[in-house]
């Protein structure tokens, strides 16, 4: 075989384990790429979750802020009222 041939050969081996180990090597990135998105959704999931339970506690004080409102109404009111003599 000429010099030329074999270097060609050669060449030829080399861009072929090459390519190989390259798509080997993509193989093991769908892998990684899976497990990351995986843990993106329950990430995302869990932040949807903590999303739902702050709005939930900001309407229950909302609530809670409109009752104490209207007490404090109140007693302001039995404040300001004018004294009552006692009977008897």
């Amino acid at each position: 075989m000429s010099l030329t041939k074999r270097h060609m050969t050669t060449a030829r081996l080399l861009g072929v384990a090459l390519l190989a180990t390259s798509l080997g090597a993509c193989a093991t990135y769908d892998d990684d790429f899976a497990r990351v998105n995986s843990r993106l959704d329950t990430l995302d999931t869990q932040v949807q979750s903590a999303a739902q339970s702050a709005e939930s506690a900001n309407q229950s004080a909302q609530q809670a802020n409109q009752r104490l409102d209207t007490l404090e109404n109140r007693v302001q009111q039995l404040e300001t009222a004018p004294r009552r003599v006692p009977r008897g």
